[in-house]
């Protein structure tokens, strides 16, 4: 019996001195935790509400892009699949001509290249979206005026339609008269084929375009002044197509 409480006794002794140091070290590991825990939680939480205030903006300037996107229209004019001869052989790509525009006097165009075809036109559809010009348009839906774009070998004529005619236009040249947003127009291309110097030609005698409003600005006149000038009308009549302009 001696030995059995003998042998109780520090058993139940050496509980409560174990249980110390445990609790001590818990107790650290808990005080310490916190501070450390505390302090981590802090930067993480920092860190985590910065970082995903970034995320949120880059997300939500990449959502404005996209909305800004859907909103233009994009027309693919022509692809080609280029080569370059290197050392080990040759090298095959893509080459994307791209015509952008909001269909409301905006249009621009790129052309880029790439190893794959959707990367070449996402390159030249960027780049054709930095380069967008604004175009006067006649009640939004034709030119003002004729005119005449030159590039290279390329030549265009443009001409201004009645309502109803449509885009009598082929090729890149449609392209860039859809994107436009340009409803009634003639046009004519005359001599090369090449859609890269089509569409710069076209881009000629589009920035060649000028309405009314800013030739009268330009000559310190007003609207109707030209008008009646230009058609022999009177002035009552001038004025009044003067204010029925709408560009």
């Amino acid at each position: 019996m001696a030995d059995e409480n003998n042998n109780e006794q520090p058993v139940s002794a050496e509980a409560p001195q174990g249980a110390a140091p445990q609790e001590a070290r818990e107790g650290g590991r808990g005080r310490g935790g916190r501070g450390r825990g505390g302090n981590d939680r802090g930067g993480n939480d920092r860190g985590g509400n910065n970082r995903g205030g970034r995320r949120d903006d880059r997300n939500g300037r990449g959502r404005s892009d996209e909305d800004q996107g859907e909103e233009l229209i994009e027309k693919l004019v022509h692809i080609n699949r280029v080569s370059k001869t290197v050392k080990g052989g040759k090298r095959f790509g893509f080459a994307a001509l791209v015509v952008v525009g909001d269909g409301k006097g905006r249009v621009g165009f790129g052309h880029s290249k790439a190893r794959e075809v959707p990367e070449a036109i996402t390159k030249a559809t960027a780049s054709a979206k930095k380069k967008m010009i604004r175009v006067a348009l006649k009640e939004g839906r034709t030119l003002h005026h004729d005119g005449r774009g030159h590039f290279g070998a390329g030549n265009v004529n443009v001409r201004s339609a009645p309502a109803g005619t449509g885009i009598i236009a082929g090729g890149p040249m449609r392209a860039v008269f859809e994107s436009l947003g340009v409803a009634d127009v003639v046009t004519k291309s005359v001599g090369t084929s090449n859609p890269y110097n089509m569409i710069r030609a076209t881009f000629d005698a589009l920035s060649n375009q000028t309405s009314p409003k800013s030739v009268a600005q330009r000559r310190g006149k007003k609207v109707a002044d030209l008008l009646g000038r230009a058609g022999g009308v009177s002035e009552v009549e001038a004025e009044a197509a003067a204010e029925a302009i709408v560009e």
